[in-house]
């Protein structure tokens, strides 16, 4: 074995020098650091994250309404406004992220926009981690963990809404 190894190492040396081998070695390690940034799909389908659970599908005041499919907060509606009406006194945010919500009675995937209402002290009730379809920071817009107050009179946090965009 000892033999072998020795043969195959000084026919690599007889053809190659050490400026090639090192610089092989170095795009080998950039390539090697660069492969966790590739994006990665991590999209659930909501029909096998739902399944066997039995959802109220239609009311705007529970985690299980259909356009709250990634929403992270507290329910607007549940906090004197509506599903995308932020409560008197809060403002919504001019920033928002996104998400992809299949209605159950259509079968249509709309994209809705959620937005967070700013300006109050937290809401407090009908808490939703609701997070199917979530991307990592390096995709903010479609990050649900963030506090989206950006650009509003205040960064202080009070309930998230969910409106729809369009039909995808």
């Amino acid at each position: 074995m000892d033999k072998l190894v020795e043969r195959l190492t000084r026919a690599v040396a007889q053809r190659s020098s050490r400026r090639s081998f090192v610089a092989t070695l170095g795009k080998m390690i950039l390539g090697a650091s660069i492969f966790p940034l590739l994006p990665i799909d991590r999209v659930v389908p909501i029909a096998s994250a739902a399944a066997g659970k039995s959802k109220n599908t239609d009311d705007d005041t529970t985690c299980d309404y259909w356009k709250y499919c990634a929403i992270d907060g507290f329910l607007c509606s549940c906090c004197g406004g509506g599903s995308h009406d932020c409560p008197p006194g809060a403002t919504p945010s001019p920033t928002s992220w996104v998400g992809t919500c299949r209605h159950p009675s259509d079968g249509k995937d709309y994209i809705v926009s959620y937005r967070d209402c700013c300006g109050k002290a937290s809401c407090g009730r009908c808490l939703c981690g609701n997070t199917i379809s979530e991307m990592p920071l390096y995709r903010p817009q479609l990050d649900s963990d963030l506090i989206w107050c950006f650009g509003a009179p205040t960064m202080m946090y009070h309930c998230s809404t969910a409106e729809i965009v369009s039909v995808k």
